[in-house]
């Protein structure tokens, strides 16, 4: 059982980080590790205040609001945050593709999950919190598989994100990888639209298969270079399915060199051998409207050095 601390009354003035905000998330995010039950329980009770006066779960706070936050018993968390970054470690900082005071953008290292948990105790976003700590609102736009090299998207003002967001659900950005499958892919340019379905397998980790009762899910694949066993594809994301790219090209007979929950298993075993140690999925490519300004912005990062070495001996 851990230890429960005891909290004091406190004030939070509203900043730009939490501007428009929902009370109920704001609170969430305040109050880690205190059931949404009891977060939703002191808002109907009146003992969360903003600007003195009673407000609902769904109330959006605005730039300067003051909100009282009552007492409120919060489990100890079971691991300490990280607060410092391992010694020659990577620093993501000098893995930056675009920058300005609304968006980050960099080149993720495969290897690395996006954010920390399950057994993960330092993701991308937390690092680059302790490397930005002038940085008061940064979280992740969208995510990347932890075996995906390529660019990634955080806001570090939260109108921006909540424009990136509705961009990644009404198709308002241009998503491009590259993936290079086992096996002569015959079309040009092939559409794949199988519906996505995910679940838990016996060990209780995520996976996606292909059935009817699926959500959409939409690639585009085109053919960028073909040898005798391999194939070379951009994928464009028309939807954002977890492991899309991934369980697309394994089911229709296409699986990706390197892959270890959808791939040919003795095949990754071969490869290994030859020198391809990990997934070849790239995020390449991205071309969106800025979510503050509409200027569009396309950002471009080449293969990695350990994709493009294996590439160049076939």
């Amino acid at each position: 059982m851990n230890d429960l601390r005891k909290e004091s009354v406190t004030f939070v003035k509203v900043d730009e980080s939490s501007e428009g905000q929902r009370i109920d998330n704001f609170l969430a995010r305040h109050l880690k590790g205190v059931p949404k039950s009891h977060l939703y329980r002191i808002l109907r009770s009146g003992e969360v205040r903003v600007n003195k006066g009673r407000v609902d779960a769904a109330r959006k706070l605005q730039l300067g609001d003051e909100v009282r936050i009552p007492p409120v018993r919060v489990a100890e968390p079971e691991h300490k945050p990280v607060t410092h970054l391992p010694k020659g470690g990577m620093r993501l900082m000098d893995q930056v593709l675009y920058r300005d005071d609304a968006l980050l953008i960099i080149n993720k290292p495969a290897g690395m999950a996006v954010h920390g948990g399950s057994g993960v105790s330092l993701g991308v976003v937390e690092q680059l919190r302790l490397e930005l700590p002038e940085c008061k609102f940064l979280e992740l736009a969208h995510r990347l598989d932890r075996e995906t090299s390529g660019a990634l998207i955080l806001a570090t003002k939260r109108s921006a994100l909540v424009k990136l967001h509705d961009m990644f659900r009404d198709g308002g950005m241009d998503k491009r990888y590259l993936a290079l499958v086992y096996g002569q892919w015959k079309n040009p340019v092939q559409h794949i639209k199988l519906p996505l379905y995910k679940y838990l397998n016996a060990d209780g980790e995520r996976r996606v298969m292909v059935r009817e009762d699926g959500k959409v899910a939409h690639t585009i694949f085109r053919l960028q270079k073909s040898w005798s066993e391999f194939s070379l594809l951009e994928a464009e994301l028309k939807t954002g399915r977890t492991h899309q790219i991934r369980v697309h090209l394994a089911h229709s007979g296409f699986p990706i060199a390197g892959d270890d929950k959808y791939g040919d298993f003795p095949l990754n075993k071969d490869l290994a051998r030859r020198g391809l140690k990990r997934m070849f999925l790239h995020a390449w490519q991205l071309t969106l409207p800025h979510p503050l300004t509409d200027e569009v912005l396309t950002i471009s990062v080449p293969l990695p050095p350990e994709l493009q070495n294996f590439i160049d001996k076939l």
